[in-house]
């Protein structure tokens, strides 16, 4: 893995987070979160499970309710589009459905027995083309592995041509080696796309081979900023109960402590 570059070819899309809290099912999940996205950045949020992690994003993207403000972009500005790639995607995994069918579904209005049109057909290619994945557009998504499934939501996921792209987790069940190639395909794509990268992670060397900003979360920010100045041997006992410093961080993914209340299924 590379370290991200700090440079981008346009500024990107801001992003700022103002005392918000979500409550779910009595619960608080998320208490006065406040922190920034810096534009154009690669910004990792890290945390235990339970921490709200996943919450924060779900209401990025107005999927739940919540108090406080979230601010994407400048507020004279529309909304930005949003690209979003989950942790996880359910689907029976016997289903005659190919990766090109998935492509089409988000890309034509006709239904698929209808076939692809020659121009979703190409459109998709590229997408698949840009995260090193065309070799993949006949194979069954059942067939997939972990990595190879994180690319091709990869690639649906800049079908909205997004200001600002979500990852949950995008490296959980995925090996080294797909998880290297994940991190180069996002750092070339930040650099000719100019999108903001905001991913939740507990792998730190991910993390710290990867991110050029952190926001640790569990429930409330303990801590932002920098890399180098940010993960400190207080902040992470903070944050996940442990003791590493940033020397001690290669090739550690941390699954913390869970919360003492669950995050309503949101890691």
């Amino acid at each position: 893995m590379t370290k991200a570059s700090s440079t981008v070819t346009s500024p990107g899309v801001g992003i700022s987070f103002a005392n918000v809290s979500v409550m779910l099912g009595g619960v608080h999940i998320l208490e006065s979160v406040s922190a920034t996205v810096p534009p154009g950045s690669a910004t990792a949020i890290i945390g235990p499970n339970g921490a709200g992690k996943t919450t924060l994003l779900l209401a990025m993207l107005e999927q739940i309710p919540f108090t406080g403000r979230i601010r994407l972009g400048e507020p004279s500005e529309d909304r930005p589009r949003l690209g979003y790639v989950p942790q996880h995607m359910d689907f029976d995994r016997n289903m005659p459905v190919t990766v090109m069918d998935l492509m089409a579904m988000g890309g034509q209005r006709l239904p698929l027995w209808f076939g692809v049109r020659r121009s979703c057909r190409r459109a998709a290619m590229e997408l698949l083309a840009a995260v090193k994945a065309e070799h993949l557009a006949k194979r069954r998504l059942g067939a997939l592995s972990g990595g190879e499934l994180q690319r091709v939501l990869l690639a649906l996921a800049l079908q909205q041509d997004p200001q600002v792209l979500l990852l949950d987790e995008p490296s959980a069940g995925v090996d080294v080696s797909g998880e290297s190639l994940l991190c180069e395909l996002l750092e070339t794509l930040r650099a000719q796309r100019a999108f903001t990268q905001v991913m939740v992670t507990h792998d730190l060397s991910l993390v710290t081979a990867h991110a050029t900003h952190v926001i640790c979360l569990n429930r409330r920010v303990l801590g932002e900023g920098p890399i180098q100045t940010t993960l400190t041997n207080d902040v992470l006992a903070a944050t996940f109960g442990i003791h590493l410093g940033l020397a001690d961080l290669a090739g550690t993914r941390v699954a913390g402590r869970a919360a003492p209340d669950s995050e309503a299924g949101h890691a």
